[in-house]
């Protein structure tokens, strides 16, 4: 007897059924796929390339704003280079005496053949020939120079972010070095810098005071400190005696940190960075601030309206968002592993915590209050000369950055006019101030986490 199949797939019979069934649900599946063609165009594409363009967008600011701290004039060189005739200053300068003056060189624009001519001594750098091919190769950090149709000099010159918010870490000799985008440059004098311009008289139109009072006053400043509101109040010396002028900040560490300058609610970065371009840097843009109009606050800019300027080339506002975006992208320095105590930097950091009361302002991780980080001249006991010079009358609570380095970032010391030379000299002030009672040991060690941070 032949055994009978019991694998239908395989009788004849069955074998039509399965194929007729195979395609039919072929047939249902394609016209599923076809059908969801369309949802998936819609969706699955769009939240992709959003991702896409969200990433292209950032590395594509990232890239034009670091071009912009860097090297973008905003167009100041018709007031620092036509009006002021400033490079006439500086192409008497030596390289010695550029150096001496603050001003940074920065060693990756140098070919390589010039290095090696500096290397082996072939280089005279007492000589201003040699800063004039410096300034042609764009190795001067924050200046740029404006040829003469021959090459053979300049006919103006321009400034950028880069100029007061950037050093080197002098890598190849003192003032020469691979940039350090954010560091506050507390070498450079920018004061006695202006105040060699051969015609000031726009800064005496605008301040009402005679020229030889404006040089006297730019030569007061000193090395890394700038007066910006010198021309919003015309107020250049303080009540004792010394200078109005404060430290030129650090621009690194800023993202989550609310009003950035050292006093009042003048705004964030981006305000900052329009205000300074358009009426410091003196480049072509627009620029709105009615708290300007106050004419017993601000005479100076009231008188001339700063708070309504509006150029017809402007070379500013659409720098501004890529500008901001390198900036807040600008990490804070660590501290070297032998830069601080780690064990006594244990200790200190419950000593500001608890006792000391610092993180009641210096939150952290962002060391400033989150929100409105203000307080008035009588909460943290000092004078207020300063902080009425800003919209609120407040001093900003400064977030605690990098504060290992004195040699270049805190070079000059603390606070918005470095009057407190030292981290000991900070913190026996708020002992006294706050009343903390705080023992030598628990001094001790609160600084070396400070100098952790």
């Amino acid at each position: 007897m032949k055994r009978r199949k019991t694998f239908v797939f395989f009788h004849s019979s069955n074998r039509h059924k399965f194929v007729t069934v195979a395609c039919v649900s072929l047939a249902l599946a394609l016209l599923f796929v076809i059908k969801l063609l369309p949802l998936l165009a819609q969706t699955t594409p769009e939240v992709v390339g959003y991702d896409d363009a969200i990433s292209h967008n950032a590395q594509q600011m990232l890239a034009e704003g670091k071009q912009t701290f860097r090297f973008d004039t905003f167009g100041s060189e018709a007031f620092w280079g036509d009006t002021l005739k400033l490079h006439e200053a500086v192409a008497k300068l030596s390289p010695k005496k550029a150096l001496a003056l603050g001003l940074k060189v920065d060693a990756e624009a140098l070919p390589a053949d010039l290095v090696e001519q500096i290397k082996q001594g072939k280089v005279d750098l007492d000589d201003p020939a040699t800063t004039l091919a410096l300034v042609k190769l764009n190795a001067v950090v924050g200046v740029k120079a404006f040829l003469t149709p021959d090459g053979s000099g300049m006919k103006s010159i321009g400034i950028n972010c880069a100029l007061c918010h950037s050093t080197v870490d002098d890598s190849f000799a003192p003032g020469i070095g691979h940039r350090l985008d954010g560091w506050p440059n507390r070498d450079l004098d920018v004061g006695a810098i202006v105040a060699s311009a051969p015609d000031l008289s726009a800064f005496k139109k605008l301040l009402g005071v005679p020229e030889p009072t404006v040089r006297k006053v730019l030569k007061s400043w000193g090395p890394g400190k700038f007066d910006a509101q010198l021309v919003l109040d015309g107020k250049a010396f303080r009540p004792d005696g010394k200078p109005a002028a404060t430290l030129n900040p650090a621009a690194f560490g800023l993202a989550g940190v609310n009003n950035h300058t050292w006093t009042g609610s003048w705004g964030n970065v981006t305000y900052w960075n329009a205000f300074v371009s358009n009426l410091e840097m003196h480049g072509k843009g627009t620029f709105f601030d009615l708290r300007l109009d106050d004419k017993k606050k601000y005479p100076v800019a009231a008188k001339a309206g700063l708070g309504h300027k509006r150029d017809s080339d402007d070379q500013i506002t659409g720098k501004l968002p890529a500008l901001q975006f390198y900036q807040l992208a600008m990490p804070v320095p660590k501290p070297p592993p032998d830069s601080f105590n780690s064990e006594a930097a244990t200790r200190g950091q419950a000593i500001f915590n608890n006792k000391a009361k610092c993180a009641t302002c210096h939150v952290p991780p962002l060391f400033t209050e989150p929100g409105w980080n203000l307080h008035s001249a009588q909460e943290i006991g000092i004078d207020d000369f300063q902080a009425k010079r800003s919209p609120d009358n407040r001093y900003r609570t400064a977030p605690l950055r990098a504060l290992f380095d004195t040699q270049k970032i805190h070079k000059g010391g603390f606070y918005h006019d470095g009057r407190f030379a030292t981290l000991p000299e900070v913190v026996n002030h708020y002992d006294k101030a706050l009343k903390l009672q705080l023992t030598e040991q628990e001094k001790n060690d609160l600084i070396e986490y400070l100098k952790s941070i």
